[in-house]
């Protein structure tokens, strides 16, 4: 069973929403996921996404490969919570 962590639609015509889940590679875009790691709004002003980074080092160490889309926004993702930790430290 190889796991993927990448996006799934769930918005509607013009109106894009993704989750960002942890499935296996061979299921439907849209199909069942094993878990819901985060969501992604590419439509919002401001936070666009938002990744549980604990969840995702997780499942990478378990085998789980991202898609290359979503291995820059988890690379985006830690970069700002990086940026986010000394600010409220």
């Amino acid at each position: 069973m190889a796991l993927k962590i990448r996006l799934s639609r769930v918005g509607t015509k013009n109106e894009p929403h993704y989750r960002v889940v942890v499935a296996e590679e061979r299921s439907r875009r849209d199909g069942d996921a094993v878990e819901q790691i985060g969501a992604y709004n590419p439509n919002a002003k401001g936070k666009q996404m938002t990744i549980k980074l604990d969840r995702v080092d997780y499942w990478i160490s378990k085998g789980a490969k991202p898609t290359a889309t979503m291995h820059s926004m988890i690379k985006r993702a830690k970069r700002a919570a990086a940026a986010a930790a000394p600010a409220t430290a």
